[in-house]
């Protein structure tokens, strides 16, 4: 079923990981996790010899094989991508079905990319650092030596000493979430060991680990349900971030169980990482961790939560077996956050989030003009190519779209939703191809539709929605417009404007705004920046002293302020507040760490005022998360080797 993994050296088709038992201590002086990770294998084949691991700027101190040490293995040459493989010869030679028992001993070190250990002034509180991971989609080796693929899905055990509290990507066996934060002792200075059990088996980029000053406050659950559900963040962030998501979480999360099946995990949390988190969300397990900048103080970013919940089906349960089909997790995601809204709000909603992401997709389609392979949904990736370089909206939104057109050729929800369901009850737990799923759409439709629906699939361009590159999808597609539409006329009534060279002859006032919420705003911005035309600098310094967009803290709606206004003869005037904003130099005080924004901003930037946009970088590099830090070098045409700092 499966092509070998591009992205990974260990040989995970001969004998994969069943299980990993953690041992880990977490070290905030030196800025390392130390310890070991047992694994338990079972063999695929016959007559295997070896076992070979990913890992990525590990100190490998030891290895035991069924409790014996061994000597002779050996770390290959480091891949500037994929690391050092790992290679353990084993005492016996293995048969298929049969298991044997590796633990390695080894600590991490400042140089890896899954690991960001926080300074405290980079924290809420400025009293305690901070630890967060990022693994997704290849930093698991940085973390510990694993068989880094998500062809291999294992369950993990652990246990961490520290002295703040640790949370993992598991569910929580000791001492109790509810309970004293970390078990009564004094926070930074005793030392408390937690115990976590993931009994659902995962691929390795869902290993995950935090720890801080972390406190906890439950959720209330619906009635009946066998699942616990809370928030965790710093106690200075607790009141908002609790009453952002206390309201929403729990019904979500049952609305989405109603449409794709019980919810297999068993806890579901969010944790309120640091303003550095790279990412708006990340499905870790029983954890999700989300970015501060969803505290907007009106729920009006809490969607990203059903994104990030609906990965429970999507990516945790059904997932794709390596980067080239990744679509299969983030675009199935995205379709069903959207049918989510659509049941949770309305079909107006549906709409108008997908009209936000096909903006966000043909943004991402042109940045990629140069490198069409990247505007694929299924991925040709070469052995050892960094699958973070491809990162973008297209896998989520070209692939949201292909479901899309897929569910309205066939008759509609009614139709595929049925389907849906028995597409996750058939590969739940497995990790699966793009052909894979191709098949069992077909197979489905074969027994439990008819020969018209059949027809309709055969009439589907399959070659251009899933190995064809281009600026556009290969059809135009509608959605309802409902909610789009007040933002858009808006707009339009703005670039109409443009050859008054009168401004007090305007016809704007600041209540403009009053009926629009953020996400309409969001799209009256994006409409704006879609013209042919930009503005003229004098219609956008009044829109900005109407609106007010350079002051708002709303970063959704700040970052496309920018993109509009950077691209116009203001650009010269917004640039220095662009570049002051991206990096906390302002009145919010906090880095825009989540690349959503930051990304965006510095290449905008860039093309205005180069020279500022780098020495912006420069100043406040380290405060980025490395992933970001890399990806922002690359769009700056930096050499991040030569600038990298290490710690």
């Amino acid at each position: 079923m499966h092509e070998a993994d591009p992205t990974s050296q260990s040989n995970y088709l001969q004998i994969a990981t069943k299980h990993i038992t953690f041992d880990w201590t977490v070290d905030f002086d030196n800025k390392v996790i130390t310890g070991t990770a047992t694994h338990e294998f079972i063999a695929k084949i016959d007559e295997v010899s070896e076992v070979i691991f990913d890992t990525s700027y590990l100190h490998i101190e030891g290895v035991k094989v069924d409790g014996d040490a061994v000597q002779d293995f050996r770390l290959g040459p480091k891949h500037e991508v994929m690391g050092s493989a790992l290679h353990v010869p084993l005492p016996r030679t293995l048969s298929a079905g049969s298991s044997i028992l590796v633990e390695i001993t080894y600590r991490t070190t400042a140089n890896g990319t899954a690991l960001q250990f926080l300074a405290k002034e980079q924290t809420q509180g400025k009293t305690f650092p901070f630890l967060f991971s990022q693994c997704q989609p290849i930093h698991a080796r940085d973390l510990a030596p694993v068989q880094d693929t998500p062809s291999v899905k294992l369950t993990y055990s652990a246990s961490a000493r520290s002295v703040l509290p640790v949370l993992l990507s598991a569910r929580r066996i000791s001492p109790p979430s509810d309970g004293p934060a970390h078990d009564g002792k004094i926070i930074g200075k005793d030392e408390v060991v937690y115990t976590y059990d993931q009994p659902t088996p995962i691929p390795s980029y869902l290993l995950a680990i935090a720890a801080g000053n972390l406190q906890y406050r439950p959720f209330q659950v619906p009635d009946g349900k066998q699942w616990k559900s809370g928030v965790w963040s710093e106690p200075e962030l607790m009141d908002s971030s609790f009453w952002e998501f206390s309201r929403d979480t729990a019904s979500f999360l049952a609305a989405a169980e109603n449409l794709a099946g019980p919810y297999r995990f068993g806890v579901y949390d969010l944790l309120v990482l640091p303003p550095s988190f790279p990412y708006g969300g990340m499905e870790n397990p029983c954890l999700t961790f989300v970015t501060p900048t969803l505290l907007a103080g009106d729920r009006s970013l809490t969607d990203v939560v059903i994104h990030e919940l609906t990965h429970s089906w999507f990516g945790n349960g059904v997932t794709h077996a390596h980067a080239s089909h990744f679509w299969l997790n983030e675009g199935w995601t995205t379709y069903v956050e959207r049918v989510l809204l659509q049941i949770i709000h309305s079909p107006a909603h549906r709409g108008l989030s997908s009209v936000i992401g096909y903006k966000g997709l043909l943004d991402a389609l042109a940045f990629f003009e140069d490198k069409p392979k990247y505007q694929k949904l299924v991925i040709d990736f070469d052995y050892g190519e960094n699958p973070d370089s491809a990162f973008s909206r297209v896998p989520y939104d070209k692939g949201a779209n292909f479901l899309l057109h897929i569910e309205r050729t066939l008759g509609g929800l009614e139709v595929f939703l049925p389907y849906v369901k028995d597409y996750i009850a058939t590969y739940m737990g497995h990790s699966i191809t793009t052909e894979t799923w191709k098949s069992h759409l077909y197979a489905y439709f074969q027994k439990n539709g008819s020969e018209e629906q059949i027809k309709a699939l055969n009439s589907i361009d399959w070659d251009a929605w899933l190995h064809q590159s281009g600026l556009h999808l290969p059809v135009e597609m509608e959605y309802d417009l409902t909610l789009a539409n007040p933002a858009n006329a808006l707009a339009d009534r703005w670039y109409e404007s443009r050859h008054t060279t009168d401004i007090s002859k305007l016809d704007f006032k600041g209540s403009d705004l009053d009926n629009l919420d953020a996400n309409q705003r969001a799209v009256f911005l994006e409409r704006l920046e879609s013209y042919n035309e930009p503005l003229p600098a004098g219609h956008l310094f009044h829109f900005d002293k109407l609106y007010a967009f350079s002051k708002t803290l709303g970063a959704e709606i700040r970052f496309r302020f920018y993109a509009l206004v950077l691209k116009s003869q203001a650009a010269m005037h917004f640039v220095q507040g662009a570049a002051d904003w991206v990096i906390g130099a302002d009145d919010t005080g906090v880095i825009k760490g989540r690349m959503k924004f930051c990304r965006p901003v510095f290449r905008v930037m860039f093309k205005v005022k180069p020279d500022l946009a780098i020495s912006t970088f420069r100043q406040a590099q380290t405060q980025f998360h490395p992933i970001a830090q890399s990806l922002i070098a690359q769009d700056l045409g930096l050499d991040l080797a030569g600038l990298r700092v290490s710690g």
